[in-house]
């Protein structure tokens, strides 16, 4: 009996080595190999990686593996010798996915180059959109954008136009030249007004949009039945909406927590997927409420997600709706001296006077002081909450110029340090992997790329069918890669030099072709391709 008993417990220990050792062959979810075949070994693959330290969030995968690329697609991963056209010798590096970004406002080339430095392969304009949404990818396909793109319809910019009668404008001068007007930004729509607005984003949303945009907090005055609308409106095309809150206030009342209530009962009566974009900047102060009633809100199974940026300091307009009436210092609990436009801090006479003569300005808000130990556990709260995912809110890099501040367009590289910009632009993705993983230690490697890659492409993939072969590194999907060293990540960016692009990357691929070779950014490389959800893929 005893014997037999042997027998049994050796039996079960062989099978359950058998089944481990399965499991490690490659990174591999059942319901993905039943729809993929591994390429053969003797294959001739485009690329391959030799000898790389692979990391794929979904299964946890962790090893050193080969891995083949043909036709843009991850054809295999394996232990056993492989050959292509080009190959990659990896060996002492990490291989992962590439990083997306769902909240990047920079839409031309200097920007795209700034976020594939720090590893972005995929980046999204989902906070505030843009429209009409044809029209901005008609004009992004005629540039040689080197990473993948896409955009939500803007909600903002229906209800600009409607307030304005006029019609959008695919780009970011259209918000801007807005911001001397306070209509748009306080007044409730009337049932005429209304309906042209949820016109507005319905069309963008039948030309391939990814969801809507919601800049409540840049036209706070808009009714609360018009954003249960947009929302009923993002139920009917099976989307989500990713918000800038009505409020971006502390304490109560019209506090950022009333703000956020609003949109989980939003989330909670239509089942959409509603994503706070920067819980942080958003939260400021009181982020430990915020991130435990948005955790509750998950818990109870509402559809709500939200991400976060890892700087104590904003950027947004002078004359946005929150630094305007009586008290709005007292309110945020600021001070002119904490605003920055281009590299100098302002006072109340610069301040006011960009209000009056360039509402539109740009500028940067430092809403917490990172050197204080107790502001920057508040930037930590945000980052290291396991919920939360990592977005930039990029901005445009822009350029002075006699009338104020526009957008530059050229395609010059580097950049100018004349240049305008908030650093979370060129360094939020290289922040968290030298900040919080290499240098403080404070997240491991898997959780950042979970955060920096899958967790983003989940939060999208239900209504944009192209993600759900983004954010993994497994075989079938697409070969947008990561190839790094933890150790050569170096951030340059500050808020005095802000367009300095991050360093580290060895390799960049989108679509399994390079964008970074060698640590060096190709400026002839543009394999990016458009992110919409009328695309077939």
């Amino acid at each position: 009996m005893k014997r037999i008993k042997i027998i049994t417990l050796l039996t079960l220990y062989i099978l359950f080595v058998i089944a481990i050792t399965q499991s490690c062959q490659s990174p591999q979810n059942d319901e993905k190999s039943t729809a993929y075949k591994s390429l053969p070994v003797s294959t001739e693959f485009d690329v391959v990686i030799l000898n790389g330290r692979v990391m794929d969030p979904e299964t946890n995968f962790d090893a050193i593996r080969n891995v083949g690329i043909k036709d843009g697609i991850i054809g295999l991963i394996t232990e056993e010798a492989i050959k292509g056209k080009k190959t990659i010798d990896a060996t002492g590096k990490v291989v992962s996915p590439g990083f997306i970004d769902l909240h990047s406002h920079g839409l031309n080339i200097g920007d795209y180059r700034l976020a594939a430095c720090q590893g972005v392969t995929t980046a999204l304009e989902m906070e505030s959109g843009v429209l009409p949404i044809g029209e901005f990818y008609k004009g992004q396909a005629s540039k040689n954008i080197p990473i993948n793109y896409g955009a939500s319809a803007a909600w903002v910019f229906g209800r600009i136009a409607t307030y304005a009668g006029n019609e959008p404008e695919a780009t970011p001068e259209y918000f801007q030249e807005a911001q001397g007007k306070s209509d748009w930004k306080e007044n409730l729509a009337t049932t005429e007004q209304l309906e042209k607005i949820l016109a507005e984003v319905e069309q963008g949303l039948k030309e391939g949009g990814l969801g809507i945009g919601v800049n409540a907090g840049y036209a706070p005055g808009n009714g609360h039945l018009e954003y249960y609308k947009v929302a009923k409106l993002a139920e009917k095309y099976g989307v989500g909406t990713y918000t800038h809150t009505r409020f971006a206030k502390s304490t109560e009342r019209n506090s950022s927590f009333e703000a956020f209530q609003e949109l989980i009962a939003n989330a909670a009566a239509t089942g959409v997927n509603m994503h706070i974009c920067h819980i942080n900047s958003m939260a400021q102060k009181d982020i430990h409420n915020c991130l435990e009633l948005f955790e509750n809100a998950q818990a109870k199974g509402i559809t709500v997600t939200a991400g976060t940026y890892p700087w104590g300091a904003a950027s947004t307009v002078v004359k946005a709706a929150v630094f305007t009436g009586p008290t709005w210092k007292e309110d945020l609990q600021t001070t002119y001296e904490a605003f920055q436009y281009g590299k100098n801090r302002l006072n109340q006479k610069q301040f006011d006077s960009l209000q009056a003569n360039a509402p539109g300005s740009f500028i940067i808000w430092h809403f917490l002081d990172a050197e204080k130990p107790e502001e920057l556990a508040l930037i930590d709260a945000s980052v290291l909450h396991p919920r939360t995912i990592i977005e930039s809110d990029a901005m445009p890099s822009y350029e002075v110029t006699a009338s104020g501040v526009v957008p530059y367009k050229g395609d010059a590289w580097p950049l100018s340090d004349q240049l305008i910009n908030h650093p979370r632009s060129s360094a939020s993705f290289s922040k968290i992997l030298q900040d919080y993983v290499r240098d403080r230690k404070l997240m491991d490697l898997q959780t950042a790329i979970k955060k920096m890659s899958l967790m983003p492409a989940q939060t999208i993939e239900g209504y944009v069918p192209q993600m759900k072969k983004k954010g993994r590194l497994q075989e079938g999907m697409d070969a947008d890669i990561l190839i790094f060293d933890l150790n050569d990540i170096k951030v340059n960016a500050d808020y005095v030099n802000s367009v300095r692009a991050s360093e580290g990357m060895f390799y960049v691929l989108v679509g399994g072709k390079p964008v970074i070779e060698n640590r060096k950014l190709l400026l002839d490389a543009a394999p990016g391709r458009p992110i919409r959800r009328d695309e077939k893929k």
